[in-house]
């Protein structure tokens, strides 16, 4: 969820699953992390892996093609406690990413994915010799596989267990159906299924949306959690709804329109803390549609939303709806981008051969930024 789940929004998570339940049981991830660009230092990648004095367990999220650099990332973080936990993405459909060989093109290769997990294992063993080999677990996120002639997730699964991973995730679309349509939980039962005798978790992700959603998936798939992506744009407490639900307990009521206006606030607080006023004043703009759907805002406030330069204008602008009783409708629904399937980009040659050596185009240093996106 690159451009999202930066230090400012995953607080605001936490404070909404701790005032809504009582407690915080979600591990929230940062923004994905190119690896090489890590290990550069890369000034603005070493922002964006900024955690909250409080944020525990810090989890990283690694966007890799590289072996040698894979370790090295690993290790430095690691090394210098950076974080608690690294998750892999090999999820990512976008075609700046995926034409480069990374995201979900990349465990077709299964040399090269196996090279690239296990490198992300042993750099943090070689680090923590004593605090022991699992004192920062590595878990493996991938999709289906690169479209339906081309399912790699069973042997993804297999290959990321071999290689020491702690846990995976199946996202249930193929990456040439990027957003669109419904997430196949059927393809997570399969590799449930695939995965049993491994002593891996399986964690299913797509289309996790409300509060029944977790447990619908968990119950269908047999999967041991969920990973979710789109649904909490614009819903910050979709985590302490998922979490009251899964322990039985009541599930909180929908915040209403004067509410969310204040969680806007909250949120765009956060985000100066982060990085300044005018970095908040431009970014909370994209979550504006998020935030209002299904709420009857009306078009003008909408379009001044989208127009703020300070937060005293994002008040202002807000002010009208700060004590409204009015609540969304379908507010639950499908969010994020969407789109049509489509041809996935990748470079020459790379479905010739799965067992060969993939060679992609190499990472830079510079981060992959807004290219990712969970789902």
């Amino acid at each position: 969820m690159a451009g999202v789940t930066n230090v400012a929004f995953r607080t605001l998570c936490r404070e909404q699953e701790q005032q809504r339940t009582g407690s915080v049981s979600g591990l929230y991830v940062c923004e994905m992390i190119t690896a090489r660009a890590l290990v550069e230092r890369n000034e603005k990648t070493l922002h964006m892996m900024e955690f909250a004095p409080d944020e525990s367990p810090r989890s990283v999220q690694l966007y890799t093609t590289e072996p040698e650099y894979t370790y090295r990332a690993a290790r430095m973080i690691a090394e210098e406690g950076l974080a608690d936990h690294i998750d892999m993405n090999f999820g990512c459909p976008v075609p700046k990413v995926t034409r480069r060989g990374g995201g979900s093109a990349l465990p077709y290769k299964r040399r090269l994915f196996a090279d690239v997990v296990g490198a992300a294992v042993r750099g943090v063993a070689d680090a923590g010799r004593d605090r022991g080999p699992d004192a920062v677990p590595v878990t493996v996120k991938f999709r289906v596989g690169i479209d339906d002639e081309h399912h790699t997730h069973l042997d993804a699964g297999r290959i990321a267990a071999d290689q020491g991973a702690a846990a995976v995730t199946c996202h249930g679309r193929t990456a040439a159906q990027r957003y669109s349509g419904d997430a196949d939980w059927d393809e997570i039962s399969r590799l449930v299924e695939h995965m049993a005798g491994t002593g891996v978790p399986v964690l299913g992700n797509g289309d996790i949306f409300k509060a029944s959603d977790a447990a619908a998936m968990m119950d269908r798939t047999g999967c041991d959690g969920v990973v979710v992506g789109r649904g909490c744009l614009g819903r910050p407490w979709l985590f302490a709804e998922l979490s009251a639900h899964l322990r039985g307990e009541p599930v909180p009521a929908e915040p209403t329109l004067g509410e969310v206006c204040r969680i806007i606030m909250r949120h765009a607080g956060l985000l100066a803390d982060y990085s300044g006023e005018k970095y908040a004043s431009r970014d909370i703009r994209k979550h504006m549609a998020w935030y209002l759907r299904g709420f009857p805002a009306g078009g003008e406030i909408r379009r001044q939303l989208g127009q703020i330069n300070s937060l005293a204008d994002l008040r202002g602008v807000l002010d009208p709806m700060w004590d409204s009783d009015a609540l969304a409708a379908d507010a639950d629904g499908a969010r994020g981008r969407q789109g049509a399937p489509g041809k996935v980009a990748l470079p020459d040659g790379w479905l010739d051969d799965p067992e060969e050596d993939g060679v992609g185009v190499a990472e830079t240093g510079e981060d992959a930024g807004a290219a990712n996106s969970g789902g």
